[in-house]
Parts: structure tokens; C-alpha cells; sequence
């Protein structure tokens, strides 16, 4: 059950023989489900039940039938809210003195380690392991995932509100991805018509080479439209970009200031205020602020 459902412990023990449902789709198909109480939040989920896991069910239920002829009526202790459930067919249940009670979490402890033991007696490297009631919860999570499931689905599966929680379970192997990358891509070529996949022309080959020696170019200062030639690609970058830099970083315009149709007249009008009393050049030589325009030019 655990490995089949990704139960929690506490969900495991709370389940009952009205936990077993059947639902018909529109197709006339009909599904069994597993409908698991909410115990860590307050949202039931439905598990659609594998052969594997009906497999398990039907055993436990025709177990019960053939020993008492129905499932029986059980009572049912919860530790964490502290008080009696309402009696229930539960399918996990054990034979306390005269009356029938749910398995409780030790009890499911104490039968896991177990079958570990006897686990053990017959496959030598399993000695000294030990294994949790959830690890089973996130084995079943790690080969939905590797199986192709949507991680969202897998979520809804496990009851976890955020995709994080899941991805936090699952084991996903380097060979895993590689592997399920290319069935991704086969299943996309498939989609795809064949008359798209065909042998690139010389022309084609050579415009495709060209197109990122244009993004190194544009990658530049030049601000030119994309695949446009450029008139100052052999100009001198370093005087030019200095320059630039240099005037950005020391002149501040005023937010009170008329400009004219340039910054031509704001510096002859002296409304310029400026970091240092002049600007320099990459050569070293410096001059005043009047001198910005021509120098612009």
C-alpha cells in the first residue's frame, strides 16, 4: 500500500473500506479510486488505483470477508487530536482484547521493521537496512516523475500544495534526464512535418554563419538598428567613448534649466553645473566646459 500509494502514515491508518470508490468516465470506462482523508492538510485527494495497488485492496478486503464475512467495524484513537474517531470498517485493524481497534503508528512501525528483518534472511544485502514509512511515500514520488508524470500532477497525487515540496522528494538521475530529454525530442519530431526537415543551402548556411558576426558588432556602442551597417566602426572608440563617459558623469543638467535645441546653449548660458572645472580626454588634455560642443562636433 505504501508503495503503491504514497501514503502517509497517518493516511494509511485512516483508511477504510469506504475509502474504495468507482468512477465512470465519459467514455464508459470505469476507474477505481483511492480517496485518502487529509491529515497533514485539509484537502482530500483521489489516487487512481493501479492494477497493483487494486491488487493489494482486494486482498486485504477479501481477506477480511473470508475471515469475519464483511469488514468490521474498528474504533480508532487519534493521537494528535486526543479523542475516540467514529467506528469505522478500517481496513488496517488488529484485535485488542475483545474489541476491534485501527493499527496504530507503532504498530505499523514495529511490522515495517519486520519485514525488513525478514527481508534480510533471504537477500543478504539488505542487512542492517532499515526503511520508514516515507520512503516508500518518495519512491512512489521519484518513479512518477521518472516515469513521465507532470510534476504538477505528481504533486496532486502526493496532496502537496506547492510544486517545490514534490521536486524535494524526487531523485532524478543524470542517465534519467538524458533519457526522457531525447524521448521529448523524438516525440517532437514526430509532430513535426517531414517536408520541414530538410538539408540547408549554401546561401542559407553562410546568412546563418554571418548573423552572429552582426551581434558582435551590435554588441558595440553603436546604437543602429539591428543588421544595418554601421558609420563608426572603424572610428576611434577610445577618445569617442571617454569622452562620452566623462561628460555623463561630471555634468549634471539642472531640472530648472530652458535647454536650447542642443546642449549648446545651456553651456554658454552657464546653467551647466559641473563636477570639476573642466573635462579631460583620454589623451590628458583638458578644457573648459565652454569647449564641450566643439569637442562634441
Amino acid at each position: 500500500m505504501l508503495r503503491h500509494a504514497g501514503l502517509r502514515i497517518e493516511e494509511l491508518t485512516e483508511l477504510t473500506h469506504l475509502s474504495v470508490r468507482n468512477y465512470q468516465r465519459p467514455n464508459g470506462e470505469v476507474v477505481a479510486l483511492l480517496v485518502a482523508t487529509p491529515s497533514k492538510t485539509d484537502r482530500e485527494r483521489v489516487i487512481p488505483m493501479s492494477a497493483e495497488l487494486f491488487h493489494v485492496i482486494a486482498q486485504v478486503i477479501r481477506w477480511h470477508r473470508g475471515t469475519y464475512g464483511t469488514v468490521p467495524i474498528a474504533t480508532r484513537y487519534d493521537v494528535h487530536e486526543k479523542v475516540w474517531c467514529p467506528p469505522l470498517p478500517y481496513l488496517f485493524q488488529t484485535q485488542t482484547g475483545l474489541e476491534r481497534q485501527a493499527m496504530s503508528n507503532t504498530t505499523i512501525w514495529r511490522r515495517l521493521r519486520k519485514c525488513c528483518t525478514e527481508l534480510a534472511k533471504t537477500h543478504p544485502e539488505f542487512v542492517g537496512t532499515t526503511f520508514s514509512v516515507h520512503d516508500f511515500r518518495r519512491i512512489f514520488a521519484t518513479d512518477l516523475v521518472n516515469s513521465g508524470l507532470p510534476i504538477h500532477i505528481g504533486a496532486a497525487l502526493l496532496g502537496h500544495l506547492n510544486i517545490q515540496t514534490t521536486r524535494g522528494y524526487v531523485a532524478v538521475f543524470d542517465d534519467d534526464i538524458v533519457r526522457h530529454y531525447q524521448q521529448f525530442l523524438d516525440q517532437r519530431r514526430q509532430r513535426r512535418p517531414e517536408e520541414e526537415y530538410r538539408d540547408p543551402t549554401s546561401e542559407a548556411w553562410t546568412e546563418f554563419q554571418e548573423h552572429f558576426d552582426k551581434r558582435k558588432v551590435e554588441l558595440g556602442s553603436c546604437g543602429r538598428p539591428y543588421g544595418t551597417p554601421c558609420a563608426h566602426e572603424h572610428a576611434p572608440l577610445t577618445e569617442r567613448t571617454t569622452l562620452i563617459v566623462q561628460f555623463r558623469a561630471q555634468v549634471r543638467l539642472s531640472p530648472s534649466t530652458v535647454c536650447g535645441r542642443d546642449g549648446r546653449s545651456c553651456a554658454r548660458a552657464g546653467s551647466v553645473e559641473v563636477g570639476r572645472s573642466s573635462v579631460g580626454s583620454a589623451g590628458g588634455d583638458r578644457r573648459p566646459v565652454r569647449a564641450l560642443p566643439a569637442r562634441r562636433r
